[in-house]
């Protein structure tokens, strides 16, 4: 195999994470096998290729044709050639992979009847794209050979994700941060720092904590270390804030009238040291038993990454309801990382004052963590970094098999069970039963591997929860302040929608998609297992968790977050009401063999005789 230095391999990885999004959310293009592909053009591609792709962007009069190395069914398609053919040409050229990115958004942006008024957004993306390669490429040219990438641990896998999600079309858009800015404060390049610090006038704050300790304990933990004691006024409390956002604090204006007046005070950075996680904004302490996650002044993939207020209260909230439930005595292999405490300064006419601080459990603690590894979902299918290698997710599952003597086969029949036992199964119950749905994304799904096999399923992010409309009633009477959380509930028919990504499209079938891509097990076999599954538990669901299968199982489509069409249009989904993306329609696999069993099995598979059971 020829060596891709960084460069190439983030125009790589870039252009297949674009590309998929594009054929996925707007144009799905013509499949050819390449061998008659390659008799009627006379285009030769690599002897590994078994597919080609035809695209026809016909406003810019132009046809592209992807040479296709691996298809898949619910992921991503590994395209490993591009050639192109103007309307007037009779011949096909090979073109670059960011040749042909630039292409697609051209065609994107001219199929719109007036260009002028989406000139703009087509800028942005251009900007955001091209940015997210060179970010990637930078990233790539200091960490390729760092043997650590291959370490298991929490914090190292966090900071092993150069290649970003494959399911965003600019997995490493950052703006906001300076080039230079890169080595002190992004994860990938295991950047280390201190919080900054404010004191605030108690009167100005605004906290809450669900915990034996009080907030200003909490805080008092992470900013005093053995060679720093803290003295401020009685009538103040100690803020933390990421240093990037306390850059960008110092220089507005109502905030250097609290300085003037005295009701804060910069204290600068101290206490103990943090790593950021891969979220950026989210960092990490081995040494303390708490994490925190802060605002800060960057736009990374889709959103300006700020707590918004509306958020602080709901963690302790869903937290306290989950507590008081028997979710965690029947699903032990499935935990909620809580989000139990937060501060921040409450400031007129101003919905955010910028230093909303959410409190999170830090369950990877030095005295905490065992000897199995625990990383997200979104490092167990990245691709490798170092070529030759083996994604990590291949890596576990050929070490089950040589360690209990299985062929990769069985092997991967056994981690994909254990895999539904402690992350699939327990989220849908958890929406049967209490009617809480979650995004349970990859980044946001971290799994403990004991003896290579999983063990512990992680959900972090305690913003990102869905209640049903439907268990109102029942959810408050249990928990009354969510009384004051009318925002965390929804009508069903949209968790239904939502709920299916995140746990199916996001999650789901990136690990059913990698195994496939790794030629561990095809994915075929792994949606039959899934569906088998899904079948068994339709038989014990009853409520919302029911009517979330059958749609699984009845829909010939499956509504599914469009990253690319969220940028196209420019939306901050942070920002947007109900905090919506751009969805768009996804072909549900399970759909067909659904049928298949229905033509097989009429009466245990009819709708009506599921309401009966």
């Amino acid at each position: 195999m020829e060596y891709l230095n960084a460069n190439q391999l983030a125009e790589n990885a870039s252009f297949q994470a674009f590309t998929n999004c594009y054929l996925r959310e707007i144009d799905c293009g013509v499949w050819h096998s390449s061998q008659s592909w390659q008799q009627h053009t006379g285009v030769q591609f690599n002897p590994i290729v078994a597919h080609a792709l035809e695209l026809q962007l016909t406003d810019i009069k132009t046809s592209l044709v992807l040479a296709v190395s691996y298809r898949s069914t619910v992921g991503r398609h590994q395209i490993t050639q591009v050639y192109c053919k103007r309307d007037n040409d009779w011949s096909w050229q090979a073109i670059s992979f960011l040749s042909a990115c630039l292409m697609l958004i051209d065609n994107i942006y001219a199929n719109k009847t007036t260009l002028g008024e989406h000139a703009k957004d087509k800028l942005e993306l251009l900007n955001r794209m091209l940015e997210s390669q060179q970010i990637m490429a930078d990233y790539l040219n200091q960490r390729q050979q760092d043997e650590s990438l291959n370490t298991l641990d929490f914090i190292a896998s966090e900071q092993s994700l150069l290649f970003g999600h494959w399911m965003h079309p600019t997995p490493k858009s950052r703006q906001g941060i300076h080039s230079w800015q890169h080595k002190n404060y992004t994860p990938e390049l295991k950047a280390k720092f201190q919080l900054h610090f404010f004191a605030v006038s108690k009167s100005l704050l605004k906290f809450n904590s669900s915990t034996t300790e009080s907030v200003a304990q909490i805080i008092t933990q992470i900013a005093q270390t053995d060679s720093h004691s803290i003295d401020i006024d009685n009538d103040k409390q100690l803020v933390p804030v990421h240093p990037l956002q306390a850059h960008w604090l110092l220089h507005q204006d109502n905030i250097k009238q609290l300085l003037s007046s005295g009701q804060l005070v910069d204290l600068g950075t101290m206490g103990h040291v943090f790593t950021p996680t891969s979220s950026v904004r989210t960092l990490y302490c081995p040494d303390l038993d708490y994490m925190v996650k802060l605002s800060i002044p960057v736009k990374i993939t889709n959103s300006l990454r700020k707590n918004m207020a509306h958020e602080l209260e709901p963690g302790l909230s869903v937290g306290k309801l989950i507590a008081g439930s028997n979710f965690n005595l029947n699903f032990p292999q499935f935990t909620l990382i809580e989000d139990p405490a937060y501060i921040t300064v409450s400031l007129p006419d101003q919905t955010e004052s910028g230093f909303e601080t959410i409190i999170r459990r830090n369950p990877f603690t030095k005295q905490s963590s065992d000897a199995n590894p625990t990383l997200s979902i979104a490092a167990l299918v990245q691709d490798p970094i170092h070529q030759n290698a083996e994604s990590k997710l291949a890596q576990s599952v050929k070490a089950l098999a040589s360690q209990k003597h299985l062929s990769t086969k069985t092997a991967s029949l056994l981690w994909f069970d254990s895999y539904w036992h402690c992350a699939i199964e327990p989220a849908i119950w958890l929406y049967e039963n209490h009617g809480v749905a979650l995004e349970a994304h990859q980044q946001n799904s971290l799994l403990t591997l004991n003896h290579h096999c999983p063990s512990q399923y992680y959900y972090r992010d305690n913003q990102g929860f869905y209640l049903s409309a439907h268990m109102k009633t029942k959810l408050q009477a249990s928990v009354p302040e969510l009384k004051r959380n009318p925002d965390l509930f929804y009508e069903d028919e949209m968790i239904i929608d939502r709920f299916g990504y995140y746990l199916f499209i996001n999650q789901l079938f990136s690990i059913i998609s990698r195994f496939g891509q790794d030629d561990l097990i095809s994915e075929q076999q792994l949606l039959a297992v899934s569906y088998q599954k899904l079948n068994t538990l339709r038989f014990k669901l009853k409520g919302a968790g029911a009517n979330f299968v059958d749609n699984a199982f009845n829909q010939p489509l499956l509504a599914s977050k469009a990253n690319l069409l969220t940028r196209v249009a420019d939306v901050d989904e942070l920002e947007a009401e109900q905090e919506l993306a751009v969805y768009s329609q996804f072909k549900n696999p399970f759909y067909p063999i659904h049928l298949q069993a229905k033509t097989h099995h009429p009466l245990t598979q009819n709708k009506k005789e599921y309401a009966c059971a």
